[in-house]
């Protein structure tokens, strides 16, 4: 009785597009939910802000606080705006500039984004991992390695391994509050090596989320990414990320068992990406509660259907999603 008085408690790991669709989704309804995003990106304007400001990159956290906004969408759009032109402004977005400029305001980054959540009136929590930039450095089976994350995928290599450093920072405070107190926490989706095992990878995070009393709940990936997951059943994400934290961590997975359209199947062959075979023999052998059913949602891209995974979160928290929804 006590649990249907209080709002159910979602924490929400990743980064990427995989994360802020994902939020979209969860934000339609009336829940709390925080949400603990990457700070390994050093790419496109992230990259180069981090380099030239010394901050966390912005991107990532910019892209979860528009997707758990509540304002108009006229602003909305100035925050994804991305400037075409201008000398040392081409490429860089609007919100990204912000944030770097409330960081410089307001003296330190995780200060500026409680800033920025209350200009976009945002819906939850948005926390970065750590308080400082880290670098991602992939190890390779030929036994070579390269550092940085946008440089992962285009050495188009097997991965054996990743790491972060440095390798001893710590999560926020807020973060393993949130931890503690979660019904649920959701892994993914998102790239698996440059989004998902970077916040996996932070010292104590891994082990609170272990020792927290919430249902752990893996959203793995509709399609495989070039340069990442070439070839990645469900299970070798799901094993991916076990032998780089040591330990068995969800409970359930959701995997799309939606066939996905031959157009968008030859679309992604050009892009050296397929769907992902959910292997339901091998995730169960781990294991794994596999959750199996439609939730892909296809327009230009093959993505997660918000509204679906979100609605299957509730219903494994045992809540009933159409009394919750806004």
């Amino acid at each position: 009785m006590l649990l249907e008085k209080r709002k159910p408690r979602i924490v929400v790991v990743g980064g990427g597009t995989g994360l802020s669709t994902l939020l979209r989704g969860l934000k339609e309804f009336d829940i709390d939910i925080t949400a603990i995003v990457t700070v390994a990106d050093d790419g496109g304007s992230s990259g180069r802000l981090r380099s030239d400001f010394d901050i966390p990159p912005p991107g990532d956290i910019r892209a979860c606080l528009v997707a758990l906004s509540d304002t108009e969408p006229f602003m909305e759009k100035l925050w994804q705006y991305r400037f075409k032109g201008g000398e040392g402004l081409a490429g860089h977005s609007f919100g990204n500039l912000f944030i770097a400029a409330m960081t410089d305001v307001a003296g330190d980054f995780e200060t500026a984004i409680k800033q920025s959540s209350q200009v976009l009136a945002v819906n939850g929590r948005v926390l970065p991992a750590v308080r400082e930039a880290v670098i991602l450095r992939a190890f390779f089976a030929d036994g070579t390695f390269v550092e940085g994350e946008s440089q992962i995928p285009k050495a188009n290599k097997k991965i054996e391994r990743v790491e972060v450093h440095p390798n001893n920072l710590d999560p926020l405070p807020e973060s393993l509050e949130a931890i503690r107190e979660a019904d649920a926490i959701v892994i993914g989706p998102g790239s698996l090596y440059t989004s998902i095992l970077p916040n996996l990878l932070v010292t104590g995070l891994t082990d609170a989320i272990k020792e927290a009393s919430a249902k752990k709940i893996y959203v793995c990936n509709v399609m495989t990414q070039a340069g990442e997951t070439d070839h990645y059943t469900a299970s070798d994400h799901v094993r991916a990320i076990y032998d780089h934290v040591g330990v068995e961590l969800f409970d359930y997975i959701l995997v799309n068992s939606a066939p996905i359209p031959p157009a968008a199947v030859d679309q992604y062959r050009e892009k050296e990406a397929a769907p992902v075979v959910a292997d339901l023999w091998n995730l169960q052998n781990m294991g794994l509660n596999v959750i199996a059913r439609n939730f892909l949602h296809y327009s230009i891209y093959a993505r997660h259907d918000a509204r679906r995974i979100s609605e299957q979160i509730l219903a494994l928290m045992g809540r009933d999603p159409n009394k919750l929804r806004k």
